[in-house]
């Protein structure tokens, strides 16, 4: 055999060298494999929008969320526009109300309606548009004889518009509301400052009553399971009383006792301020650390016989620190998932409540309150009930993205990759 043949190593490639990947911290390997879930980072990237859109946000808008301009009273997001001269676009709100605008859309100024101006017989009514000098500058005569029934919406066949003689009957152009992004209410107020408000307001109460409920459900869990016997009874028992009461009545009944009494207005009120938000948040944390607190419990009850928890106590560590230092946080990964949890359910419980008339009241707004708003006018404005609606939904949607791709992160049992 010939030996010229063969490459031969050199020595030091001979040496055998274990190949190992690089150590990696609970937490980056939590990261690692969250970061494998495509659901779990578009839910973590949606909550990051929707927190930038409640802080942010209003600091960007210029309106406020409780500023009311009263000449723009139901504006949709989404205009019909006339152009009626070069320079002169008009959009013809389905309150009857006729506005200026720019051919792009932005809101300019609203045309005067006076009472000699009203021809309720033949239903041609005369708008007039001032300068700041209070010259007339445009005229415009709407004839409504076309609206066969005032109850359905305005459409560009139903009514013509008529100026300088001419007849217009058929819409120019439909374009964005520059002006106000999404929309006014029925007060004037827009539409998009208030959902940054309600969606901060939400926010504020799902993350204050997760974070109370925390505490609360972890420190009673733990002591409960591990002290065990009496006092796991007794504790237990407390719990199921609460659990034999379904919890959103338990919440509506606390709601009604709360809301107006003297402890809201002398306590609450002065603590987060007037408008129900501390109501709200009493009332979450009173019910919610229930289902911590039993998760909790049982995580205790486990890991309390562990190796390492006997030896603690047989070196003589308090039963302070054995909680502290060792059961808590290896009961830490299924207390962050239900916490995550549990924000999505402190969020729709709020909106629901202030949709039905309990939670946040005027003139704070919280997306429960806002839907409530629209709901009066779905029929004729269905964008102010949609858009709190949705906004709903993507929060829930990104929350529990989020918390399901956390709970198979930290999940021991499912660490495969």
């Amino acid at each position: 055999m010939d030996k010229n043949k063969f490459n031969f190593l050199k020595q030091e490639q001979k040496l055998d060298k274990e190949q190992t990947r690089k150590s990696l911290t609970y937490w980056q390997d939590v990261w690692r494999r969250l970061k494998k879930n495509h659901l779990a980072i578009v839910g973590l990237v949606s909550v990051i929008i929707i927190i930038l859109f409640a802080t942010i946000g209003p600091l960007i808008n210029p309106y406020k969320y409780n500023s009311q301009y009263l000449d723009y009273k139901n504006i949709p997001p989404q205009l019909n526009i006339y152009k009626l001269d070069d320079d002169l676009y008009v959009f013809m709100s389905e309150m009857y109300h006729l506005i200026l605008v720019t051919e792009d859309g932005a809101l300019v100024q609203r045309f005067d309606l006076a009472e000699e101006d009203r021809d309720l017989v033949n239903r041609i009514y005369t708008y007039r548009l001032y300068d700041d000098q209070n010259n007339e500058i445009a005229v415009v005569a709407v004839d409504f004889t076309y609206q066969t029934d005032p109850i359905k919406r305005l459409e560009g066949i139903k009514f013509s518009l008529t100026y300088e003689d001419v007849e217009y009957k058929e819409i120019h152009d439909r374009v964005w509301n520059k002006t106000f992004i999404l929309g006014t209410d029925k007060n004037g107020r827009d539409m998009l400052a208030r959902l940054m408000y309600g969606t901060g307001v939400s926010l504020i109460i799902a993350f204050t009553a997760a974070v109370i409920n925390f505490f609360i459900g972890v420190l009673y869990g733990s002591i409960s399971g591990f002290f065990g016997k009496n006092v796991d009874i007794i504790m237990m028992r407390i719990v199921d009383i609460i659990n034999s009461i379904p919890l959103l009545l338990y919440v509506i009944l606390l709601m009604v006792v709360l809301k107006d009494s003297w402890f809201e207005i002398n306590v609450l009120d002065k603590i987060f301020g007037a408008g129900g938000l501390g109501t709200i948040i009493v009332t979450l944390i009173s019910v919610y650390w229930v289902g911590m607190a039993r998760l909790v419990r049982a995580q205790v009850l486990g890991l309390k016989e562990q190796e390492y928890v006997l030896a603690a106590k047989t070196m003589g560590v308090s039963n302070n620190k054995i909680i502290q230092k060792h059961l808590i946080p290896n009961a830490l990964g299924p207390i962050i998932v239900t916490m995550a949890m549990m924000i999505p359910t402190a969020v729709f419980t709020e909106a629901f409540l202030s949709f039905i008339g309990l939670g946040i009241s005027a003139p704070r707004a919280s997306l429960g309150s806002l839907a409530n708003d629209g709901a009066s006018f779905m029929q004729t404005y269905p964008y102010q009930l949609v858009i709190p609606s949705l906004t709903i939904a993507f929060m829930m949607l990104a929350f529990n993205f989020l918390g399901d791709g956390l709970r198979d992160a930290l999940d021991p049992r499912l660490r495969k990759g």
